[in-house]
């Protein structure tokens, strides 16, 4: 164990922004606080970071060490602190990870000139295990200082490539006179100069890549590497040959130089102990095997021994064991071996943690390590002359206060106010300042942390010495003070990102509650303005299409000309027609509000004839509806023969602007009869018979309805096809999932009684068979699947009483049996009820259905249960450039909502939540602020999109509603206000105000139908009536 203190890195340390002395932001659960620090004298501990910056932390000498590195994690922010330790050199010059129960006096002899590293302690096998974009950042600066230090040996081409996506991160896009002077001046690996020129051509490939993508691509090849998270412990085996042992999330390994020789899985050791100098590993008997049952290796002391068993037996718990073990019953008279156990949050938990609290989770800026500043970005005063830029290196530290102030001030301290400073971080040079994944769903950006812009307003004023420059120079008002005009584009006219998006962090949206507006209170203008407000949502959506599809995929060649022909020859006359649509309605709308002629009464109260004409118009264009079904299947077909379309198709997938799945758009017009329809028919029943408006109303109510009888048939075919194809993308592992006579039931967590105990399993539901996956550690985002259940000759039956656990149901096929668990008695009884219809069905169709899983997956093996294989350097050609890594795809499906928030959703659901879309502005505003912020919110596909107004092309944020409430805030709210809902999840509170009753009773009736589930009998008669 006995390693050198690794020298520093050659890179410069930078130093840390002018921040408070308490960041402020706790990542500790709500109601709690750091640990009391216990009476006692007190000593400064000097902690360096991965960065080389050195911090002081002020600490009772009786602490334990649990404190010291909770108050370490505090200070940067870091709720994955898990995976992290603190390790320093003992008296008897070995390097040793601080003991967390044990009390610091008790570890360090002499603290005040002792030096703890903060360093990566467990090293899982999947970088997508690490949930937080903090935590990759800090694991990319462990492999940079690994390799640097020589530990991550590899050979020249993979060392080549990781210092590619080093120099990426730091310094941006490729540019060669830059590149070659940065690697002349700086060392990442021993003996660089040979491989600078491979450097540099590895580094050309990595144009676009942002900050937070090389950090993933350098622990995607790192992690393939034989030596990722190695740490030697010199050894003898009984014959005295020298080797090496180390430990792994699969167990202990024995290395003979840095060539792994042997390694033996957890699963086959059945005891770790160690005897003076001599460690033992006991295997469990196994006849196959030609080792002996206690394997015998000779280390260098009884203290080396015992430092490499303390961290197997951490390894151990960490990776394999669901809870922290408990302590130990202390005997009553004498002890017999080492009272040493793990502490701490094991891997499992870890990750349930951060998933159950991805609301409080604070936002992380991932920016260039090293930026150029340039005085002109500085809102400063300055003489107008070309400086030479200054290269800053900003430390980890910077990194966790730039995440920070992203986040602003949290809930749970309203009153504290901040004074913002410039950053080295906030500066920009040529590149880009690129930040994380423009999708990010306002869940996963923390939102729910509930961070008020108001804060920020109170604390950026004079007194300030410096501006950020990406807060722009316009000012607005909230609540009578002067605020930065976040919203604003940034200085090179650039968008902000998702990550400090306005929606969160923004002040200049919030109205002060005097801004009341005016409008006409008949009921039919509400409902008119219903038509406006969902007519320029779905001009928008059409122009996704249109427009942004046309320019990301239609002018590739590899679109095949029948694929373009079909979708410009649908979309392109209804574009036309519904912008015509739209600006007649409105004009009707100005005039009904009075805005253009005041004076003008009656005639243009009214909405029914300008529906009739244009309905009466789009007759002409029902042959276009018709081809809607052409065009999903013709791109389907055509992404099935291309594979570079279906990239393309892929990537448009995840730009802002396509913000819910591609087909979901294509289907739009069918849906948006269906929503003229119910327009018109709130409309018929709110005139009396002798209304001006009431026959026009009617007459144009005839007209859609009779197209959209024609549809209906055609519609619900389309829509399952839409969902198979969708789920197609979210699964992996399986074959023919999209065939003609299947049909899609219902999707959902269920929890799986296997020999591990409860496993959470994503269910599927189909007309002849259930699929039953887990969420894959893969960039790629995707359910793998582990087997299927045909429903032919299944039956199901309740099984509470029989295995002890709650809400348990059996379902018994004909080749095997599966016992699940739903999370509540409502959840049992929906997949029950759904099953039973489904294994009915069944029973009428021509018998068992065709194998879906892939040839490496059986009904009776899964993944999770086959051992972890090591992976040579040669896989990592597939990673050369970062065009070849594994393709992203959406994480904010409904299926990982589901997974997520432990629910389920069937068809019906998803019917009726097309046919409830709403859109039009609302004033939001979070459980502790004062000023209500306006927005327009979108809903769709049961989940509300924020935009700041009706033109933004893309919404800045969106809030999944499954799982979440909505109710009428009670008297002890004091929300004195008309016309407000509240939406609340577990701890997550929102308060939303519509300008009428009208409005209020369609937002709550809306978003109720995202959240109260459907019976599945309601699919079964809609088919009935509508026979396809």
């Amino acid at each position: 164990m006995a390693e050198p203190d690794p020298e520093p890195m050659a890179s410069g340390a930078g130093q840390r922004l002018g921040a408070p002395e308490t960041l402020g932001i706790s990542t500790l659960d709500p109601g709690h606080r750091p640990p009391a620090m216990p009476p006692g004298r007190h000593v400064t501990i000097r902690v360096r970071m991965l960065d080389d910056t050195e911090e002081l932390f002020d600490i009772s000498q009786k602490a334990s060490g649990k404190v010291l590195f909770d108050l370490v994690c505090s200070h940067m922010n870091l709720i994955e602190g898990d995976y992290f330790g603190l390790e320093f050199q003992n008296h008897q010059k070995m390097m040793v990870w601080l003991d967390h129960i044990k009390p610091i006096i008790k570890q360090l002899r002499r603290p005040k000139h002792t030096i703890l590293r903060f360093a990566v302690k467990f090293f899982p096998p999947d970088h997508a295990q690490l949930l937080e974009e903090l935590t990759r950042y800090l694991f990319a600066l462990q492999i940079k200082q690994d390799v640097s230090i020589g530990r991550l040996t590899c050979n020249d081409s993979s060392a080549a490539l990781m210092v590619s996506h080093i120099i990426q991160s730091e310094i941006g896009d490729f540019e060669e006179s830059q590149c070659r002077s940065h690697l002349l001046n700086n060392n990442y690996i021993p003996d660089q100069m040979p491989l600078i020129d491979k450097i540099m051509e590895f580094h050309s490939k990595n144009i676009g890549q942002t900050p937070a993508e090389s950090d993933y691509q350098l622990l995607e090849v790192a992690r393939r590497l034989e030596m990722y998270g190695i740490r030697l412990h010199p050894a003898k085996d009984r014959e005295g040959t020298r080797l090496s042992l180390a430990v792994a999330h699969t167990g202990v390994l024995v290395f003979q130089g840095h060539t792994k020789i042997n390694a033996f899985n957890w699963s086959k050791v059945r005891k770790l102990s160690f005897k003076r100098k001599r460690f033992l590993i006991k295997l469990r008997p196994d006849l196959n095997s030609s080792y002996q049952d206690t394997l015998e290796f000779l280390m260098g002391s009884r203290d080396c021994c015992k430092v490499f068993w303390k961290i197997c037996v951490e390894y151990h718990a960490f990776f394999r064991l669901f809870e922290e073990p408990k302590p130990k019953p202390k005997p009553v008279l004498f002890t017999r071996g080492s009272s040493f156990r793990f502490s701490g949050r094991t891997q499992k938990q870890v990750m349930d943690y951060v998933k159950e609290s991805e609301f409080k989770k604070i936002p992380f800026e991932r920016k260039h390590s090293r930026v150029q500043h340039n005085s002109r970005l500085s809102p400063l005063p300055s003489p107008r002359h070309h400086e030479v830029p200054t290269e800053v290196s900003v430390s980890v530290l910077q990194m966790a206060f730039s995440r920070t102030l992203s986040a602003l001030v949290s809930a749970e301290d309203p009153s504290c106010s901040r004074i913002t400073r410039a950053s080295p971080s906030h500066q920009r040079n040529g590149h880009d300042d690129r930040k994380g994944s423009v999708s990010r769903t306002e869940d996963r950006r923390g939102s729910t942390r509930q961070t008020h812009p108001e804060h920020l307003s109170t604390g950026v004023g004079s007194n300030s010495p410096h501006l950020s420059a990406s807060s722009g120079h316009s000012h607005g008002m909230v609540n009578g003070q002067k605020s930065l005009e976040l919203c604003s584009h940034s200085p090179d006219g650039r968008q902000p990102s998702p990550l400090t998006s306005p929606l969160l962090n923004d002040a200049c949206s919030v109205r002060t509650d005097d801004e009341d507006e005016r409008f006409p209170t008949d009921r039919a203008y509400f409902i008119a303005k219903e038509l406006l407000t969902t007519e320029r949502t779905y001009l928008k959506d059409l122009e996704v299409v249109t427009v942004s599809f046309q320019n990301a995929v239609g002018q590739d060649e590899a679109t095949p000309d029948s694929l373009k022909d079909t979708v410009f020859s649908s979309f392109e006359p209804l574009h036309k027609f519904h912008t015509g649509f739209l600006r007649e309605v409105e004009q009707r709308l100005a005039l009904w509000e009075g805005r253009s002629n005041a004076h003008i009464k009656g005639d243009y109260q009214r909405i029914g004839d300008v529906m009739l004409k244009n309905f009466q118009g789009l007759k002409p264009l029902t042959a276009n509806l018709h081809k809607q079904s052409e065009v999903l299947l013709e791109l389907e077909k055509a992404c099935r023969s291309s594979r570079r379309l279906e990239g393309l198709c892929r990537d448009f997938e995840l730009q802002k602007v396509c913000y819910v799945p591609l087909n979901v758009f294509i289907l739009r017009p069918l849906h948006r009869l269906i929503h003229y329809k119910q327009i018109l028919e709130r409309l018929c029943k709110h005139y009396p018979a002798t209304h001006v408006d009431f026959r026009d109303c009617r007459a144009a109510l005839a007209d859609v309805s009779e197209v959209v009888e024609q549809l209906q048939g055609s519609l619900i075919k389309m829509e399952n096809f839409q969902k198979l194809l969708e789920l197609k993308k979210d699964l992996i592992g399986v074959d023919n999932l999209v065939v003609p006579s299947r049909e899609f039931i219902r999707l959902g967590c269920l929890s799986k009684l296997s020999g591990k105990g409860l496993q959470q399993r994503m269910f599927f539901l189909f007309s002849d068979v259930i699929l039953y996956t887990s969420r894959g550690m893969t960039p790629t985002n995707q359910f793998k699947v582990h087997g299927q259940l045909p429903l032919h000759g299944m039956t199901i039956r309740e099984s509470e009483d029989e295995w002890g656990v709650p809400h348990a149901f059996t379902l018994v096929g004909e080749q095997q049996s599966v016992v699940v668990a739903a999370s509540s008695l409502a959840e049992m009884e929906k997949w029950m009820e759904d099953i039973k219809v489904a294994i009915e069905t069944a029973k009428t169709s021509n018998g068992p259905s065709p194998n879906l899983l892939t040839s490496n997956l059986t009904d009776n093996k899964c993944p999770e249960d086959s051992t972890v294989e090591a992976e040579s350097e040669d896989d990592i050609a597939a990673s050369h450039t970062s065009l070849e890594r594994p393709a992203p795809h959406r994480g904010n499906t409904m299926v990982h909502v589901c997974w997520h928030r432990n629910t389920s959703v069937s068809m019906v659901d998803f019917s009726v939540a097309v046919e409830n879309q709403l859109s039009g502005n609302l004033l939001r505003k979070f459980k502790n602020s004062n000023g209500w912020q306006k927005l327009w919110v979108v809903f769709t596909n049961f989940s509300l999109f924020f935009y700041k107004s009706h033109q933004d092309d893309y919404p800045l944020a969106s809030l999944p509603l499954l799982g979440y409430s909505v109710t009428i805030p009670s008297e002890s709210e004091n929300i004195h206000k008309d016309y407000v809902f509240k939406l609340h999840f577990k701890s997550h509170v929102y308060y939303f105000r519509s300008e009428s009753e009208y409005t209020f009773e369609r937002w709550m009736e809306v978003i109720r139908s995202a959240t109260i589930p459907s019976s599945v009998a309601r699919v079964l008669n809609n088919k009935e009536s509508h026979p396809h």
